[in-house]
């Protein structure tokens, strides 16, 4: 296996597509043992799968998990005295909640990773930080709900931080302002997840008149787009709105999950989700579950070299999407690049923003 200390230099969108798929089933297939001799119910499945790990060819002919296993089954491959946090998915009141179990080795993997990756489109310097959310979401630091997870991960990239929103969800003006004027011509960092930044940010901007100058800023929102979608709100009518609002024009979508944290797949600026060298996106038909070609819409795969302490190495998501090229995007960067086309029918609504519940 892959020294794991030397994963997170490797270069995050240079590979093309026969060094990456060569790379990547060598290192799932030995995920794949470690993860059968570490986990006896994850054993159960790799047998009845029928799949022998000595002759796979391809990272793809590898067995996957469905996400909802998470929610039902305690699944790691380290003791528990090795546990160092555990991680929950977003869930409306009722809901089970994925639990994902990680060591401090994976922990850190995943925290140098995303670094890297979130570096190709902020730079390597921290800058001055605006989280469009409320400080109050942040609360027991070692169980970790998946907005709590993401504002926390994402704050390594800022300095100076600022929240957007009081503990109210009310629009901090004067924070913004002293903020502003502190930091003034300043490049900055905005994060936060697009049905809060929508429902409470823009709203407010709207109806208050304030008019802040982001135009230095670079945003990076993830989640939420279901509640949006019922609104008939587009992507382009999100940007429109962030543009007339406070100026933001360096807006960046991302994909990801709790239960593969540290793999995200960044939108680039012509507006593609994009797989980085540390993991890769499959379409699955429906049907058989076999391999869709370019172009063809069905259920989204992921799969990633990150997840060490609990086998969510290969995913099934209940997310439709479609691959749309590799190795050819405008923007330079080498890898399948794709889109997200929504929720499966009959799927749970648990984005990070789809599950706040306004009281």
């Amino acid at each position: 296996m892959f020294d794991v200390n030397n994963l997170p230099a490797l270069p995050v969108y240079e590979w093309e597509h026969g060094q990456k798929h060569a790379f990547l089933t060598r290192e799932l297939c030995e995920l794949t043992r470690h993860h059968a001799q570490s986990c006896p119910e994850y054993a159960s499945i790799l047998r009845a799968s029928g799949v022998d790990v000595d002759r796979v060819q391809s990272y793809e002919q590898l067995p996957f998990l469905p996400v909802r296993l998470f929610k039902e089954f305690s699944l790691k491959s380290v003791p528990d005295e090795a546990l160092h946090k555990t991680m929950t998915s977003s869930g409306t009141t009722g809901q089970q909640v994925s639990r994902i179990y990680l060591d401090r080795e994976t922990s850190t993997l995943q925290s140098k990773v995303l670094s890297r990756i979130v570096g190709e489109f902020l730079g390597k310097q921290r800058l001055p930080m605006i989280i469009l959310d409320t400080s109050a979401v942040i609360k027991n630091r070692a169980m970790f709900s998946a907005r709590g997870a993401g504002i926390l991960g994402f704050s390594m990239f800022g300095r100076d931080k600022i929240y957007a929103l009081d503990e109210n969800m009310q629009l901090d003006v004067e924070g913004l302002k002293a903020f502003l004027q502190k930091h003034e011509g300043e490049e900055l960092f905005l994060f936060g997840f697009t049905f809060m930044i929508w429902q409470h940010f823009c709203a407010q901007l709207r109806k208050s008149g304030y008019r802040p100058d982001l135009s230095r800023g670079v945003l990076i929102h993830g989640g939420g787009w279901k509640k949006l979608a019922d609104q008939r709100i587009t992507a382009a009518q999100f940007g429109q709105e962030l543009l007339e609002t406070c100026g933001l024009s360096r807006v960046h979508d991302y994909y990801g999950m709790v239960e593969q944290t540290g793999t995200i797949y960044m939108q680039c600026e012509c507006g593609h989700l994009h797989a980085p060298v540390w993991s890769d996106i499959t379409i699955r038909r429906p049907g058989n579950f076999g391999v869709a070609q370019v172009g063809e819409a069905g259920l989204v795969q992921v799969s990633s070299l990150l997840a060490r302490s609990y086998p969510g190495h290969i995913l099934l998501t209940e997310d439709e999407g479609r691959i749309l090229g590799e190795d050819d995007c405008p923007c330079g960067r080498k890898g399948k690049y794709f889109e997200i086309l929504g929720r499966i029918r009959r799927a749970e609504i648990r984005g990070c923003s789809d599950t706040y519940e306004q009281k």
